[in-house]
């Protein structure tokens, strides 16, 4: 999801600091070819620009991709969510369970929605929501439960599923982080009753902004397409024209780049895969950090940024310090990440620090390392070094548990 405060564009080193001409490694470096250069070279020279048919060309690649029957082109997975939970109805009043630790801060549309957020905690190795804690927060206000896969990694979708269907709640899939990522052998995105992908920057699947929603419920998919836009020959249409539009599609354009990198997906993420391969090496050498967890029943992990957990012995203050030595050494990093129950507007609903202690003992500890399709091995070697070298500096740990 996109504009969020949670990490991304906002929160990343500006280019004097980090992020720009001064950054030799970068976090996030997209994988464009000249098959996506075409691709976007033949849109603007299309008599149609905005949302038009390569965006449903996009929408009927991406269904077909993980076998939905619907999919709804979105200009980002915030705005994706927000629709959704518009589709259900949901709204002021009613409340909506979530995890306080993403990459991107799905729970903005929650609050934008006019529901509440209700937050649970999240297991420790994997990151994800926990069913049981999801569980204990449900309510008569509940209406639905959004779950994420962290960085990658699959939440456990099968208690998720009978959760929901005992409590009747819709169960909502955030996918953003996890395209390709697959649990019991099926993909990501075809668990929850509909399922929210986003295609911003540092994701696998780029195309500038961008998000998809899938689901197989057809009174959902109409919903989304009203609140998103109304198209032209709608405009006299009595039913349609009874609720507002966002007026928020994805235009040919992008959708032209997206339809591109989802025809080289398997390509990039076997690439990142190979990226993923070299980190262990080197980081199974450092008794510092630990690589990251798969979990049981998880078939596939497709991360979307190599993040490492370090000691206990280390602190928040001791993570941020390696963050500056790897800037010193021109390697574009970051904290992963701040949890959205101290972040101001949730503070204003009532959660404080100490609330959901899982989540911030994983915050306090964890770094985002760049993570792309063009790292060499030898900039790995040295990233990794340079995390060793740095953790003397404020006190290495050998705990790592």
């Amino acid at each position: 999801m996109s504009d969020m405060d949670l990490f991304d564009d906002t929160d990343l080193p500006a280019d004097d600091e980090a992020g720009g001409e001064g950054t030799s490694i970068l976090l996030s470096d997209p994988d464009i070819t000249m098959i996506e250069l075409q691709a976007v070279a033949e849109a603007l020279q299309a008599p149609r620009l905005s949302s038009g048919p390569t965006a449903e060309a996009f929408e009927a690649a991406f269904a077909g991709y993980l076998g939905r029957k619907y999919a709804v082109a979105v200009p980002s997975g915030t705005l994706g969510l927000l629709y959704t939970l518009k589709a259900y109805g949901i709204g002021p009043g009613d409340e909506v369970i979530c995890s306080p630790h993403s990459f991107r801060e799905t729970v903005h549309a929650v609050s934008l929605s006019g529901a509440r957020p209700v937050f649970a905690d999240i297991d420790y190795w994997a990151g994800t929501l926990v069913p049981e804690k999801a569980a204990a927060k449900i309510t008569e206000k509940t209406k639905a439960i959004v779950a994420g896969n962290s960085n990658g990694h699959p939440a456990p979708w099968t208690a998720f599923q009978e959760l929901a269907r005992t409590h009747k709640l819709a169960l909502i899939e955030d996918s953003t982080e996890a395209i390709g990522s697959r649990y019991k052998g099926a993909l990501v995105g075809s668990f929850g009753d509909t399922s929210v992908f986003d295609f911003s920057q540092p994701f696998p699947l780029v195309c500038g902004e961008g998000g998809m929603v899938v689901t197989d419920d057809i009174d959902v998919a109409v919903g989304l397409r009203r609140f998103r836009a109304h198209r032209l020959d709608e405009r006299s249409s009595v039913v349609v024209s009874m609720s507002a539009p966002y007026q928020g599609a994805m235009s040919d354009v992008t959708a032209a780049l997206g339809l591109a990198q989802l025809g080289r997906l398997e390509e990039i993420l076997e690439q990142r895969h190979t990226v993923e391969h070299l980190y262990q090496k080197y980081v199974q050498s450092f008794e510092g950090i630990k690589d990251p967890f798969i979990g049981p029943d998880v078939t596939e992990v497709n991360w979307f940024l190599y993040v490492v957990h370090l000691g206990t012995r280390f602190s928040k203050s001791s993570r941020d310090a390696i963050v500056d030595d790897l800037k010193v050494e021109k390697v574009e990093s970051a904290a992963y990440s701040a949890p959205l129950h101290l972040q101001r507007h949730y503070f204003d609903l009532g959660y404080r620090k100490g609330d959901f202690l899982v989540t911030e003992k994983v915050a306090d500890r964890a770094i985002a390392l760049p993570f792309h399709t063009h790292l060499s091995e030898d900039e790995i070697e040295f990233i990794v070094a340079t995390m060793k070298d740095a953790s003397i500096n404020v006190g290495a740990g050998a705990a790592i548990y």
